[in-house]
């Protein structure tokens, strides 16, 4: 079965990839997300010309040989694209088996319980514990995360004093029993970042995520080092040797790869297999409800070193109109406080076709 056509619908904020092959099969994957318009060119002029005429199976050798093909093109735009091929193909092959990727995988369709993950920092404390204490008592989430510091900060807060009030105010509304997570989004140096992780150990905060510039690995694991909590890293990161070094200098105590930025599954797989060779568990970043959720989704129930929960996202279009009608049905349903891997083939959705009509498109064929 051999990949004879690739096609890319887009935004500028999500684009999908259909996959078909000489025997007529499809699947659909996705980019990811933000500037995908400028993804899917990468995706016909990079991926497309490796991949048309292989086999659509057996692919994890192709996803390699494009790697190497474009090696002077290492990082994250490239990363990026391949992630529409691999989450196609592992969907055409889902379809194909009959199977949902997660049994692709030795994995099995299931419950995941799931962290309710705020994205906002222009969030008064009141108002952030407000809506989690709802989301809490309607959905039965019991586990949420919520924002400190300023987005690769140097230092500095969204406004004056805010973390220093959002982490207790949250904290007692969430009351016990309740698992409590805070993301610094690469915002401190590493001597302000123990600072604050010593107000997080006070409050009951059990997970602190990047806190410092993602990139400076021996800031991350100075602050792992200091506290008692866990210290969460590596959504940025998507070439295996940022997790290599973050993994032999101890970095972090769990490891956050991204489906979307890492290039897919297979290479997130090996994110996977190479903090389980550290004692690590993997509690992915999916920061929205395109379809790096549901990838998400099927992951967690097939690696053996799964963290205890799913991200996701409580943003709705107020704060992401554009993931509005991407699907046909609504795959993220949440019930006490968990979603649901269905036993539905590939990864168990159809793309919206009127989001489609509205989408610009592009067509790489094999001649």
């Amino acid at each position: 079965m051999k990949i004879t056509r690739l096609e890319t619908f887009t935004t500028e904020f999500v684009g999908f990839v259909r996959v078909t092959t000489d025997t007529g099969h499809h699947g659909w994957g996705q980019v990811s997300t933000y500037n995908a318009d400028l993804t899917c060119q990468i995706f016909h002029r990079q991926i497309a010309p490796h991949a048309l005429g292989t086999d659509a199976l057996d692919f994890a050798d192709t996803l390699a040989l494009i790697g190497e093909r474009e090696h002077k093109y290492p990082g994250s735009y490239l990363r990026r694209a391949m992630t529409g091929l691999d989450t196609a193909l592992w969907d055409l092959r889902g379809r194909y088996e009959d199977k949902p990727v997660c049994a692709l995988l030795g994995g099995s369709p299931g419950r995941i319980r799931a962290y309710a993950s705020s994205m906002k920092r222009d969030i008064t404390p009141e108002d952030e514990a407000a809506r989690f204490v709802r989301l809490r008592d309607d959905y039965g989430f019991t586990a949420f995360k919520w924002r400190v510091g300023a987005e690769c900060g140097r230092d500095k807060d969204e406004w004056p004093g805010r973390t220093e009030a959002v982490v207790p105010v949250v904290a007692r509304a969430l009351g016990d029993g309740i698992d409590k997570l805070v993301d610094g989004n690469s915002c401190y140096s590493a001597a302000r970042a123990i600072e604050v992780g010593k107000m997080l150990q006070d409050n009951g905060i059990g997970h602190f995520e990047e806190p410092c510039p993602y990139w400076e690995p021996d800031h991350t694991a100075a602050v792992r080092a200091a506290l008692s909590i866990d210290v969460a890293g590596g959504e940025q990161d998507c070439e295996y040797s940022s997790w290599q070094l973050m993994f032999d200098r101890k970095a972090v105590d769990i490891a956050q790869p991204d489906v979307m930025y890492m290039g897919g599954m297979h290479r997130t797989l090996q994110v996977c297999r190479m903090a389980a060779a550290h004692g690590l568990p993997v509690t992915p970043h999916a920061a929205n409800l395109s379809l790096v959720t549901l990838c998400t989704m099927h992951l967690l129930r097939a690696i053996p070193n799964a963290g205890k929960y799913l991200e996701f996202s409580i943003e709705g279009p107020d704060y992401y109109p554009w993931q509005e009608g991407l699907f046909t049905s609504d795959p993220y349903g949440i019930e006490d406080g968990h979603a649901t891997v269905t036993d539905a083939p590939g990864w168990g959705v159809e793309i919206n076709p009127n989001w489609l009509n509205r989408a610009t498109y592009q067509k790489s064929e094999r001649t």
